[in-house]
């Protein structure tokens, strides 16, 4: 269960699910918790029961059906209104009778806000703090108190500040959590101010940083060395405006840099796979560029990095990266030279050392590749299709194309439908097969795969993901050279696969051949003649 030393506290389905855009459904709230707890999270922030139906039924139906090993959920809400006794209202009445046996109250503790935004005076606004605590106290729950503003309260009344603080704690909430919700504050600014805290008042202190000056985790890890061991934070950084600290990164620092166990042993090794997981429930996708996590976290381009990391790969790596479920990963490129090639070419499986000519000979078709507008960095398949020709002579020899074309055209004002006719010859067969779809690109790929499907089986499970165009020659307009990568899984796998071309058809139905060729080698299907 939930660290008593040391709170990580998540609040993506509430703080995080704020950000523009992202919306979760009660399903996506409980599968994304159940992902929280796998990860070890020691506290899991359900949304404001009371507020909306919807965060209402995520805490009844959580009750019945999530089985938390190391969390305990949390649900939030809002101390007491103006004038009202914490047993009358109606939304701390919704928040005792959550289920929740931790509750996180939110409490204005900048002056100004109490005066402008609730319109109360100072001594009310202790008052509603001190009778929603005790409260739920007495209710048997348990209360961390999220001061709102704090750090620029601090600046400007700090005595009031302070003394907010100390009302929660004496009223019997367990923790203070220091909020810079403008996300405002520099490192230095929250270490000195939650030092200075700590020492005052005697409270247990946690912090809620944004990144509005892009010191979310800074700020964060500042705080817990100054003596805060209460930390908040949202998977992917998920939050409102630029959001908030992101909980992973966040929690492998105070592991991997500071030496601080703060989640179950070696419950980090999953965090990779459980933030693109939730990246996909989200349907924002991840960011490659992630610390920790993203794809291009360990990833290697320059040559010289590769020479050095061919001897030793830690020494250009900050740590290893499966301590945290990643993979180093050698990008071919234009600046790649023969140490990435030959690294690279070793990860899929061909041995290249000791054959300077065949390195020298895939480098050089790489650059010149490159030029003409492909790129390998992300389009593992297509590269090792070109291995094949250059290593073992040739890439599989599935289907010999005949011809391809594809016809678009529209009705009124009806909407444009594609049609695509496709020609091949595979297992001794000539086979003619029409595709149709909603544009050209999804049209060949209908004919493409029915066709060779007739011969090869297995090409029945292969599906596109994603499609991305990027027009190279900006300033030809549409004269210009387009490349599109695509996305192709079974299921089981996903592989990418680059096109270039003259026209996007062009390039899409070379990376759609890629792509069919890929997925039946990874099969091991011989080619039937």
């Amino acid at each position: 269960m939930a660290r008593a030393d040391f709170h990580v506290y998540d609040t993506t389905m509430r703080d995080g699910a704020q950000q523009e855009g992202l919306n979760l459904s009660v399903q996506d709230k409980l599968t994304i918790a159940q992902h929280l707890d796998d990860l070890g999270v020691g506290y899991i922030e359900g949304g404001w029961p009371g507020s909306n139906p919807k965060d209402t039924e995520f805490f009844a139906l959580a009750a019945k059906e999530l089985d938390l090993e190391h969390a305990t959920l949390a649900a939030f809400g809002a101390t007491r209104r103006a004038g009202v006794a914490a047993a009358d209202d109606p939304l701390v009445a919704a928040l005792r009778d959550s289920g929740a046996s931790v509750v996180t109250l939110v409490a204005k503790s900048h002056d100004k806000h109490v005066e402008l935004a609730l319109r109360t005076t100072l001594e009310e606004n202790l008052a509603m703090v001190r009778d929603t605590v005790e409260h739920l106290r007495r209710e048997g729950q348990r209360v961390f108190l999220d001061c709102e503003h704090f750090f620029n309260g601090f600046l400007d009344n700090k005595a009031y500040a302070l003394e907010v603080v100390r009302t929660a704690i004496e009223a019997g909430a367990e923790v203070a959590v220091l909020c810079d919700t403008n996300g405002g504050m520099l490192p230095h600014w929250v270490g000195d101010i939650v030092a200075e805290v700590k020492e005052t008042t005697g409270a247990r202190l946690g912090i809620h940083a944004h990144n509005d000056t892009g010191c979310a985790v800074a700020n964060s890890l500042a705080a817990v060395r100054a003596g805060a061991t209460h930390l908040q934070g949202c998977i992917n950084g998920y939050g409102e405006r630029t959001g908030n600290a992101d909980l992973i990164t966040s929690v492998a620092n105070l592991e991997f840099k500071l030496g601080m166990s703060v989640m179950p042993e070696g419950a980090l090794r999953d965090a990779t796979r459980i933030a693109h997981a939730i990246s996909e429930i989200t349907n924002y996708p991840p960011s490659a560029r992630q610390p920790y996590t993203g794809v291009s976290a360990f990833a290697h381009k320059a040559g010289l990095h590769a020479s050095a990391i061919r001897v030793d790969p830690d020494l250009y790596q900050h740590m290893d990266p499966a301590l945290v479920g990643n993979d180093m990963r050698l990008l071919v490129s234009e600046m790649a030279g023969r140490a990435t090639i030959e690294l690279k070419g070793r990860e899929l499986g061909f041995d290249l050392s000791g054959d300077a000519e065949t390195l020298s000979r895939v480098t050089d078709r790489v650059k010149r590749m490159e030029q003409e507008g492909y790129t390998f960095e992300a389009a593992d398949a297509s590269f090792e299709l070109l291995l094949m020709e250059e290593v073992e002579g040739g890439r599989p020899s599935y289907f010999d194309i005949e011809s391809w074309r594809v016809i678009a055209e529209s009705a009124g004002a009806g909407e444009a439908l594609a049609e695509a006719t496709v020609k091949l010859r595979a297992g001794g067969h000539r086979l003619a097969v029409i595709g149709e779809g909603n544009g050209p690109v999804n049209a060949l790929d209908h004919a493409l795969r029915q066709a060779i499907e007739q011969v090869y089986p297995d090409v029945a499970r292969f599906h596109l993901t994603d499609f991305r165009v990027r027009i190279l020659d900006q300033g030809h307009g549409t004269d210009a050279i387009t490349r599109v990568l695509i996305d192709t899984t079974d299921g089981v796998a996903t592989w990418v696969t680059v096109g270039v071309g003259a026209n996007m058809v062009e390039a899409s139905w070379k990376a759609l051949v890629d792509a069919v060729t890929y997925g039946l080698r990874r099969h091991e299907v011989a080619p039937l003649r």
